[in-house]
């Protein structure tokens, strides 16, 4: 087969990236709506906590994902993204007209719908690291590059849209001469939740239809160089027409001539993968997830909201921007050295520690009222997530040799390590009350 065109090369990139948008949009944008929707829901400021823990149960997702391995062995990974991705648009274009709807249980009034529909959500975006990644094996390990830049958008484009709607605008009356300041003036939402949130279907149906243009295109993919990853490409491999054929007809199926879960011609290097470095590797995987998806999201409003909401915007979307940044940066330079990602890693452990060291100190941290402050925090954020973003494209792009196996490892390693940081943030921040905000409009750091 004649290699794929430059355009058609491009072209994949892009699907591939769109396809790995969809991986947590719905989580990422019900997280950056909050400060609208709480105004309506009669939980209020305590709907974050509950979706903490819905977010934590959906790891549930991954013991279906077990299962359906278990039950349905060599299927194939195209009918649970499908499943995934499916209950991804349903969830949210029917938070869209629902989010509003409250129940009665035991006495209280909840928002059941948007409870409801946020667990499944979070089931799905939890079973999409883990479905997602393995499907990327059949695929040269630039591709898994480009997903991870789709990963990013995943977060930077809601935040791009609460921008949009002007979420957290308020202005703060004058001074008065004598007495207490008035309170806060908020500014209305320039859209509707219910407009986000089928914004936010929109790009997910962008990102299912993206999926099925991959499958088109799988097959003319069987003579992309892989540069020696061997068991990553599983498409086209060298056999008879008849087989050939048949890999075309059904790109994600195993060859008949295989068993199932096994890899053609391993690369040596992908058996390293399975000693101490692969445990480093995932280990490295997992701290940063936890650190990136469960602590320091935890604390972001603490550490800037103390130096005015400017900041606190200019860190989740920069932050967010900085992700697919750090993508383009591993395209172009990939440091596959355990020692250098392990530097890199403490240097994000750094730019973190900071962060929560603000986070501790709010409401009156170092620098509150000063534009020094702000710049160090933004650029904190930015290099933080920067950083560990380069350290998760890196590790996964080197897990990739390693085949599907690998791949689903990194997504289990994910998924635990975000589940690990957010469990340990809760007593914190739900229970035991370390963190303090401040007020708008109101200097609690005055002398």
């Amino acid at each position: 087969m004649a290699a794929p065109t430059l355009g058609r090369l491009v072209l994949t990139h892009l699907l591939v990236a769109l396809f790995g948008m969809g991986s947590w949009t719905a989580i990422n944008g019900i997280w950056v709506e909050l400060p609208v929707v709480v105004k309506d829901l009669p939980e209020g400021w305590s709907l974050p906590s509950y979706l903490s823990v819905l977010v934590a149960l959906g790891n549930l997702g991954l013991l279906v994902v077990t299962m359906w391995r278990r039950l349905a062995p060599g299927k194939g990974e195209r009918v649970p993204i499908q499943v995934v991705q499916a209950l991804t648009v349903v969830g949210t274009a029917l938070l869209a007209p629902l989010w509003r709807h409250v129940a009665p249980v035991a006495g209280q009034l909840h928002s059941m719908a948007f409870l409801v529909l946020s667990f499944m959500l979070a089931l799905a975006c939890c079973a999409s690291n883990v479905t997602f990644l393995p499907f990327l094996s059949h695929l040269p390990p630039p591709f898994l590059r480009s997903f991870f830049l789709g990963q990013g958008l995943s977060a930077l484009l809601p935040c791009v849209l609460a921008l949009a709607q002007g979420v957290g605008r308020l202005e703060c009356p004058p001074a008065p001469t004598n007495g207490t300041p008035g309170p806060p003036l908020d500014f209305p939402e320039r859209f509707p939740a219910s407009t986000f949130f089928w914004a936010l279907t929109a790009l997910l149906v962008i990102s299912a239809a993206a999926f099925q243009g991959l499958l088109l295109l799988l097959p003319s993919l069987s003579s992309v160089p892989t540069g020696g990853s061997g068991p990553g490409l599983q498409v086209g491999a060298p056999g008879t027409e008849e087989e050939e054929e048949e890999e075309e007809a059904s790109p994600l199926q195993e060859p008949p001539n295989r068993p199932a879960g096994s890899t053609p011609d391993p690369d040596p290097k992908a058996f390293q993968l399975l000693s101490a470095r692969s445990a480093c590797l995932l280990g490295l995987l997992a701290t940063t997830n936890a650190l990136t998806n469960g602590v320091l999201p935890s604390v972001q409003s603490f550490s800037c909201l103390p130096y005015g909401r400017l900041a606190y915007h200019l860190s989740v979307v920069l932050g967010s921007a900085a992700n697919p940044l750090a993508c383009f940066l591993a395209m172009g330079m990939l440091c596959s050295s355990l020692a250098g990602l392990g530097a890199l890693s403490l240097l994000g452990m750094l730019f973190g520690a900071y962060l929560m060291a603000l986070a501790i100190l709010s409401p009156c941290p170092p620098l509150v009222g000063t534009s020094a402050g702000v710049v160090l925090v933004v650029l904190s954020w930015v290099l933080c997530l920067g950083v560990f973003s380069y350290v998760k494209v890196a590790v996964s792009s080197l897990l990739h040799g390693g085949g599907q196996l690998a791949l689903l490892a990194a997504g289990v390693a994910i998924q635990v390590g975000s589940l690990l940081g957010a469990v340990a943030m809760f007593p914190p921040t739900s229970i035991y009350y370390v963190f303090h905000s401040g007020k708008d409009c109101v200097d609690l750091c005055g002398p």
